[in-house]
C-alpha cells in the first residue's frame, strides 16, 4: 500500500540555512551523464490489474516488502475518490465530455517516468529524489494539463526509484480526422465545436507529439543529468558490497548454464533410450524375416513356383532396408556420443570455474573474518538502519561509526508507526548487556527504547492512559 506525503528522511545538508546539524555534515554531488527514461501506453478498460500493481494491492514478486513503505501517492485525490480506478472515472464524469464513452474506448494512459539505476540510487543517497519528483509532476502538468494528471505514484521497493503516472485523455480542438475530411474535400453535413471537451487517446499518443514529450522530457531531466539516449558512460568505483553482489549474480548465471546443459544430456538420453527401442523393434523384424526366408525356401524347393521368387526379393529388399537402417542408427549413436562428450566437457569446465569463483569469494570472506571482524558484528546494525528508513550514505556514515545528525521520519516495526524528529543524532555503541555486539542508538538511547519513548509521547499527546494493573489484563486496543 503506497503512503500519500511521507517524507523521506533528510540529510544535514537538505535542512534550512543555519542550522547546526547543517553545518556540521556536507552532502556530496556526483555528475554522472545517464538517461532518461519515459514510456507511455494506453490502458485497456478500467485497468484494474496495473492499479493493483501500483496500489500494491497485489505484492509482486520483484518487489522488497521491507521497503513498500516507502511508497508514495505524489498526487492528492479529490474529496470521495479512494484510489486509481475511482479517479480515472471520476475526471470523465466532470470534464463535460458530452457525447458518449464507448466500451472499448481508452480512458487512460500508463506513463512510467525513471532513469538509468545507479543515476536514480545516488540520486536518492544525495536527498534529490524529492526535487526529481517534484519536477516530473510539474513536466507532467505542464504537459497534458493538471486536472489530467489523476495519479503518479513513486515505487521505492523496486529495484530502480519509479513513478507511475496516471492521465486521462481529456482534449479539445478539431478532431484530427474531420481536419483530414476538410483537405480531402470530403463534405461535412454537421459542423462540431472544436472547443468541445472529448476523450481521445489518439490525440494524445500522435506520433509528432510522441517525440515531443521525448524532447521536453529530457529537458525537464537535464538537471538531473539525465539526458535522452545514450550518450556515452563513466567508470565508476565499485564498492566490496557491490563486488559481492555480482560475483553472486555471476554464480547464478553458471548455475543456470549448468542447468541449461543437464537439460540438454537428459534430451540426449531420452533420445538414445528411443534409438536403442529402434534398434530392437529392426532386430525382431530381422528375424522375422529370416523365418520368413526358411519357409519360403522350404515352400520354394517343393513349389518352385514365381510366387516364391517375389517372396525372395521382397526378403532381400527388407534386408537392404534393415542394413541401412541399422547404419543410420550407428551413425547417430556415434553422433550421441560426441554430443554427450561436448556436453560433459562444458559441465566440468563450467563446474571448475563456479568452483573456482566460490573459492575465492570464500578466501575473501576469511580475510575479512580474520582482519576485519567488526565488519560481521556490523552487518546487523546496517540491515537495522536500511529497516527503519536511513538512506544508504546515512548508513554507511553510521556504521562507519560516525555520529551522524538527522531530521525525518523512522519507521518502528514493533509499532507499524513512522516516529517524527526535527533533530536527533544516530550512533554505533558497544553494547554492554552482550560481549562484542554492537547496538544502534538515536540520541544516546537504544534505538527500541528511543521507539517506546515516542510511542509514549504520541499516546500522551492523544490522550490515552493506562495503569499497569490494566496493562496486564488482556484487552482488545487501548484504553481511552
Amino acid at each position: 500500500m503506497s503512503h500519500r506525503g511521507a517524507a523521506p528522511l533528510e540529510t544535514p545538508s537538505a535542512m534550512r540555512h543555519g542550522d547546526k546539524a547543517g553545518e556540521v555534515l556536507t552532502e556530496k554531488h556526483f555528475t554522472i551523464m545517464g538517461y532518461a527514461v519515459l514510456h507511455l501506453e494506453k490502458a485497456k478498460g478500467a485497468d484494474g490489474a496495473m492499479s493493483a500493481h501500483i496500489e500494491r494491492t497485489i505484492h509482486p514478486k520483484n518487489a522488497d516488502v521491507t521497503r513498500t513503505h516507502l511508497n508514495r501517492e505524489l498526487v492528492r485525490f479529490p474529496e470521495g475518490v479512494k484510489n486509481r480506478t475511482q479517479a480515472i472515472a471520476h475526471r470523465i464524469e466532470t470534464a463535460g465530455i458530452k457525447r458518449k464513452v464507448g466500451t472499448n474506448q481508452v480512458r487512460a494512459i500508463r506513463v512510467l517516468l525513471t532513469g538509468s539505476n545507479k543515476d536514480m540510487k545516488q540520486m536518492e543517497a544525495d536527498g534529490r529524489l524529492d526535487g526529481w519528483c517534484n519536477d516530473n509532476l510539474k513536466w507532467l502538468r505542464e504537459t497534458y494539463g493538471e486536472q489530467n494528471l489523476v495519479s503518479a505514484v513513486l515505487h521505492m521497493d523496486e529495484k530502480t526509484p519509479h513513478i507511475h503516472a496516471t492521465i486521462v485523455p481529456i482534449v479539445t480542438g478539431e478532431r484530427r480526422k474531420a481536419k483530414q475530411d476538410e483537405q480531402n474535400g470530403k463534405k461535412k453535413y454537421r459542423k462540431k465545436n472544436p472547443q468541445d471537451v472529448r476523450l481521445c487517446a489518439d490525440d494524445v499518443m500522435a506520433r509528432h507529439k510522441l517525440k515531443h514529450y521525448q524532447d521536453t522530457y529530457a529537458q525537464a531531466m537535464n538537471k538531473y543529468s539525465l539526458q535522452r539516449g545514450v550518450d556515452g558512460s563513466l567508470a565508476r568505483h565499485v564498492s566490496t558490497s557491490q563486488y559481492y553482489k555480482e560475483l553472486v549474480e555471476q554464480q547464478d548465471s553458471l548455475q543456470e548454464n549448468i542447468e541449461a546443459l543437464l537439460g540438454l544430456e537428459e534430451e540426449a538420453q531420452k533420445r538414445l533410450k528411443q534409438v536403442k527401442r529402434e534398434i530392437n523393434v529392426q532386430k525382431m523384424k530381422g528375424a522375422a524375416v529370416n523365418a520368413t526366408t526358411v519357409i519360403a525356401d522350404g515352400v520354394s524347393s517343393l513349389l518352385g513356383g514365381s510366387k516364391v521368387k517375389r517372396l525372395e526379393a521382397e526378403n532381400e529388399n527388407l534386408k537392404r532396408d534393415i542394413v541401412d537402417l541399422q547404419k543410420q542408427v550407428q551413425a547417430e549413436q556415434r553422433e550421441q556420443t560426441k554430443m554427450e562428450n561436448r556436453h560433459n566437457s562444458e559441465i566440468i569446465r563450467i563446474d571448475r570455474s563456479y568452483q573456482q569463483k566460490i573459492a575465492g569469494y570464500d578466501n575473501r570472506l576469511k580475510q575479512i573474518d580474520t582482519y576485519f571482524p567488526i565488519v560481521t558484528e556490523l552487518l546487523p546494525i546496517a540491515e537495522q538502519c536500511r529497516e527503519v528508513g536511513f538512506t544508504e550514505e546515512l548508513t554507511r556514515q553510521i556504521v562507519s561509526l560516525q555520529p551522524v545528525e538527522f531530521k525525518g521520519r523512522l519507521y518502528s516495526k514493533e509499532h507499524k508507526e513512522k516516529f517524527r524528529t526535527e533533530h536527533s543524532t544516530a550512533t554505533v555503541e558497544r553494547n554492554p548487556q552482550e560481549k562484542g555486539k554492537f547496538r544502534l542508538c538515536i540520541d544516546g538511547m537504544p534505538i527500541l527504547e528511543w521507539f517506546k519513548m515516542k510511542f509514549q509521547e504520541l499516546k500522551e499527546k492523544l490522550g490515552v492512559g493506562y495503569t499497569q494493573k490494566e496493562e496486564n489484563i488482556p484487552k482488545r486496543g487501548l484504553r481511552m
